[in-house]
Order: structure tokens, then C-alpha cells, then sequence
């Protein structure tokens, strides 16, 4: 699929022949971390994978759930839906068109659906995972209290001068306060040809900004003797957008 980043035909994903098993998961991560950094640069891979990876949770981590008083009464008509059925009411709904100009076997179908939950808590960016998430947040207070400090931590990726670093820019003197830089729009196009190392620069963002301002030590799992800026951190509760 892919002759310019497996020019051999081998190592390729989930390959039986491998001494040594390794998930798709674990082999994408180590593709972007080399450093070779064709497999970030390529225009479709990083899309193609992660998409790989969205449907394949999709598939193994979602579930339907009802009423108990209803369960047999439903599963014995789901059972009875064929999967050209659902696949032509996804097709109607996609296409906005009207429910009275479906079949009664569709309709049939969309009426049974609406009494089911669809449940996808491990799938990034779900509903259910929003959901799994608050639920985790209230346990906090509960434990912990409420929180004290409410804040939205959002690093400029182009105007760092320490992604330029990560993007591979060695002209940039971090040693300097205000270190010269390249273009704004040379900036932005190096965002957009490496969003592995704009993730990477996030990701290392927030550590320091939890270890060296508010005095958090990842390796303990606890406030450091010194505390932070705000004093001694019990817990900390954060999500991406």
C-alpha cells in the first residue's frame, strides 16, 4: 500500500511471520517516533492509520443496551433485521431524506433502534466517553472536594520556539530570551508538514507546565516537597479537546 515507506515489502502491520507479536497500535507509535521522519511527513498514512484505529474501536468497544422489561421483545426483532435493511436506513438518514418514504421494514428498523443505547465509553471523542469522563470528574469531588482552580491550558504550537527545535530547525538559540524565528508562514507550513512533532511539543507543554509551575512530580504521582505556585497539588483532573 504504501512502496515508499515499505520499499521491501516487508514490516508491515500485524505480520504473522514476526518473531516477536506487536499490536497495530504499538508499531503506528513506533513509526512516528523514529527517526526517519517519512512516516510523518507522508500525506495519507498518518489519516489512513488513525482511521484504522477509530473503526476498529468502533467495532470491538461498542454495544447496545435496553430496559431489561424489553430486552427479549427487542432482541428478538433485532435479530430479525438484515443487515441490507440497516444498511439502507443509514443511507436515508445520511442523505437527510424523509421517513415517510421508507419501506416498512425500515421504518421498522429505525423505530426498534430508538429504543436501544448505543455505548462506545472507550471510543475517543464519543458521547459515552464524554459521559465516562464527567462521571470521573464527580468522583474527584467526592474524594477530593470541589476544585479550586479551573483553567484552560493552550500552547501556541507555531510561535514556540521550542517546536521549531522539535521540527528539526537548528538555527534557533534557545539559549536567547527572544530567539529569532522563521516566517509566520513558514511557521504555519511547518505545523502543518509535521503534526506528530506539534502533538509531541503539546504533550511535553503540559508536563512542564504541571512539573516546573505547579510543582507536580510525574514520577511520584504527587506534589513535590516544594509545591507550586498555587502550594501543594492533592489531584489534578485533565482532558484534550
Amino acid at each position: 500500500m504504501y512502496p515508499t515507506l515499505f520499499p521491501y515489502g516487508i514490516g508491515g502491520f500485524e505480520d504473522k511471520k514476526r518473531p516477536c507479536a506487536l499490536s497495530f497500535q504499538q508499531q503506528a507509535q513506533y513509526s512516528l517516533n523514529i527517526p526517519d521522519r517519512s512516516f510523518c511527513y507522508h500525506q495519507s498514512y498518518l489519516f489512513v492509520v488513525l482511521n484504522i484505529l477509530q473503526r476498529r474501536l468502533a467495532h470491538l468497544h461498542t454495544a447496545f443496551t435496553c430496559r431489561k422489561s424489553t430486552f427479549h421483545h427487542i432482541a428478538q426483532k433485532l435479530t430479525k433485521i438484515s443487515p441490507e435493511i440497516l444498511n439502507r436506513v443509514a443511507s436515508r438518514l445520511e442523505l437527510e431524506h424523509k421517513i415517510s418514504d421508507m419501506t416498512q421494514d425500515e421504518k421498522n428498523a429505525l423505530n426498534l433502534l430508538k429504543h436501544v443505547n448505543t455505548i462506545s465509553a472507550r471510543i475517543p471523542g464519543s458521547e459515552a466517553s464524554k459521559i465516562f469522563i464527567r462521571n470521573e470528574i464527580r468522583s474527584y469531588f467526592g474524594y477530593f472536594g470541589l476544585p479550586l482552580l479551573f483553567f484552560t491550558f493552550n500552547p501556541s504550537v507555531a510561535h514556540s520556539p521550542i517546536f521549531q527545535v522539535m521540527y528539526g530547525d537548528q538555527t534557533v538559540d534557545l539559549s536567547q530570551r527572544f530567539p529569532r524565528l522563521a516566517s509566520a508562514a513558514e511557521r504555519a507550513i511547518r505545523l502543518a508538514h509535521d503534526p506528530v512533532a506539534a502533538a509531541d511539543f503539546f504533550e511535553f507543554a503540559v508536563r512542564c507546565c504541571f512539573e516546573y509551575l505547579l510543582g507536580w512530580d510525574y514520577k511520584k504521582s504527587r506534589s513535590c516537597a516544594d509545591g507550586g505556585l498555587f502550594g501543594h497539588l492533592q489531584a489534578f483532573y485533565g482532558t484534550s479537546e
